[in-house]
């Protein structure tokens, strides 16, 4: 199969949030993200709810209707670490309590699930830091942050250890609102089938394209403002609703 070709490749993206998700304020339906996918030309999206898998039925019948493969995933928190898992079930996470839990559960489904150290060296607070190199067995590749700009940049310290320990990076949005999607993505060489076993394979194995462009002034001020103080302001008011 050729892969010179634009139409060749596919693009992915994740990590995504959605206003399913238990833990976070999240203005936008899962169905509002597959509309916007859809006129962005994605292939493959994971919707990644802090510590639960998204499962609603009919959204993954009307993905598949558009030609979107969704793949089952979590963003779960493990002694304090986010982690991505994907094709994952809700009764395995709920069994996975610690690092050495998901090296069973990894152990158990060999290369059915995939996982994703989620920006791993930034100051938030489910970010891995250090510990990724400890954990690193645990990981089949390592998130390159939407939240970059000039000498701002702490995915440097992820390339760093992707490069020494040869895992994928890959790319996201971690979309908390929508037109935050779709700017930052991994695109891959379309499988002989859209499937999440060859969408998996085709990660490990690559090649991949990272698109993650350099947040503007305007852009950067406005993630700042939405992470530190109005995502938080959103979070706790959602926890104190009745």
């Amino acid at each position: 199969m050729s892969t010179s070709k634009e139409e060749d490749w596919i693009k992915i993206d994740l990590h995504i949030h959605t206003l399913d998700d238990p833990k976070d304020a999240v203005d936008f339906s899962a169905h509002q993200l597959l509309e916007r996918a859809r006129s962005l030309g994605f292939r493959v999206l994971a919707i990644t709810l802090h510590d639960a898998v998204f499962d609603r039925k009919e959204v993954f019948a009307d993905a598949a209707a558009m030609g979107i493969l969704l793949i089952p995933a979590v963003e779960v928190r493990l002694l304090g670490a986010d982690v991505i898992v994907l094709n994952v079930t809700a009764a395995e996470i709920a069994q996975v309590r610690n690092f050495d839990d998901l090296r069973r559960l990894r152990a158990r489904r060999g290369n059915s699930i995939f996982t994703i150290a989620p920006h791993p060296f930034y100051i938030f607070g489910g970010s891995i830091g250090s510990r990724l190199v400890a954990e690193i067995d645990c990981f089949d590749a390592i998130e390159l942050c939407h939240f970059h700009m000039g000498p701002f940049n702490p995915n440097r310290r992820a390339e760093g250890v992707a490069t020494r320990f040869d895992k994928p990076l890959i790319a996201t949005s971690d979309a908390h609102r929508l037109h935050a999607f779709g700017q930052h993505y991994t695109s891959m060489p379309m499988p002989p089938a859209l499937t999440v076993e060859n969408v998996l394979a085709g990660l490990r194995n690559g090649p991949l394209r990272l698109t993650s462009p350099s947040s503007s002034l305007t852009d950067f001020v406005s993630a700042i403002y939405f992470v530190f103080l109005m995502h938080p302001f959103r979070v706790r008011r959602k926890m104190a609703a009745p």
